[in-house]
């Protein structure tokens, strides 16, 4: 267990670095959270899974709506942390924000947003209809998310798993391939999994929101424990059951291992406020990752 904590050390220290920000193209750029924009990757599951990723075409759609979520996603973050900015300053983490520290202008923020906004919904116009009207409903709901919905327990979270759902069915609708519901599912757990992990990395360390104090600790750990469970028998059954090919099971021990990472990390040093740096941080994580994108590649081409 001594090895475990000393190997955890360096993320500890990664995940509180504050934000130096010199000046305000520089802040603008933090403020829209690029980190973040590794959540997008749930637009890429159609293309992979459908096992085009070695055609060009489909690949260029997939990156057009991987780059149309990344613009909406810093449109509605340039948004929250203008209306936010109040509380993040008492935050330990959050008061490093750009706008949060003064460093990036309120009304600068909002007029990004709205070009970025702009440009999201362009680039998925590109793409059709259905693309269009995912991006639209991503940003309404993150607008809701922001408004109201974070502050109401269990609905915060599960809007921000709706988001990843939205993500990957944008994707496959992209590249217009038929994604099964039970990836989908898998989508909406894990992200629930997350948004429940980052819940309780805030009770515990900064309980600065208010709806925090609606969240008992031991049901979040609960939460956590049914929602890990649940994801990976959803990917499992998923990995039998809904491809042609069952060698899509050797994928499996990845998602495990990765969950099970996860959970370790939840309950030993609590390094899950920042899902995204925590996962560019961890060299297990990123291994198991890597891992099963390999094999998911390999089994879905070689089917």
């Amino acid at each position: 267990m001594a090895h475990s904590a000393e190997a955890l050390e360096p993320r500890l220290v990664v995940a509180e670095a504050p934000v130096a920000v010199p000046g305000c193209p520089r802040g603008l750029l933090v403020a829209m959270r690029p980190r973040q924009w590794v959540k997008n990757l749930f637009v890429l599951a159609g293309v992979v899974f459908a096992g085009k990723v070695y055609e060009p075409h489909a690949l260029l759609e997939a990156a057009i709506a991987f780059a149309a979520f990344c613009a909406a996603s810093s449109a509605a973050y340039l948004v929250n942390d203008v209306r936010d900015a109040a509380s993040d300053r008492l935050h330990p983490l959050k008061r490093h924000r750009p706008i949060a520290a003064g460093a990036v202008a309120p009304s600068l923020a909002l007029a990004a947003s709205a070009i970025l906004a702009a440009v999201s919904l362009g680039a998925a116009s590109i793409l059709g209809w259905p693309v269009l009207l995912a991006v639209a409903g991503f940003l309404g709901l993150q607008v809701a998310y922001t408004l109201s919905l974070k502050k109401i327990v269990l609905l915060d979270v599960m809007a921000i798993a709706a988001l990843f759902v939205i993500r990957a069915a944008a994707g496959a609708e992209a590249v217009r391939v038929p994604i099964s519901p039970w990836l989908l599912l898998c989508a909406g757990l894990l992200a629930l999994f997350l948004g429940f992990a980052k819940r309780r990395a805030e009770i515990v360390s900064s309980p600065t929101r208010a709806v925090l104090a609606d969240y008992p600790l031991a049901l979040v750990d609960q939460l956590l424990t049914v929602v890990a469970a649940s994801s990976i028998t959803t990917y499992g059954i998923y990995a039998f059951a809904a491809r042609p090919s069952h060698w899509m099971m050797a994928t499996i021990p990845f998602v495990i291992f990765g969950m099970m990472r996860y959970l370790l990390l939840v309950h030993q040093r609590g390094l899950t406020e920042e899902p995204d740096r925590l996962l560019l941080a961890d060299r297990h994580l990123l291994a198991s990752v890597a891992g099963f994108a390999i094999a998911a590649i390999a089994v879905l081409q070689l089917s």
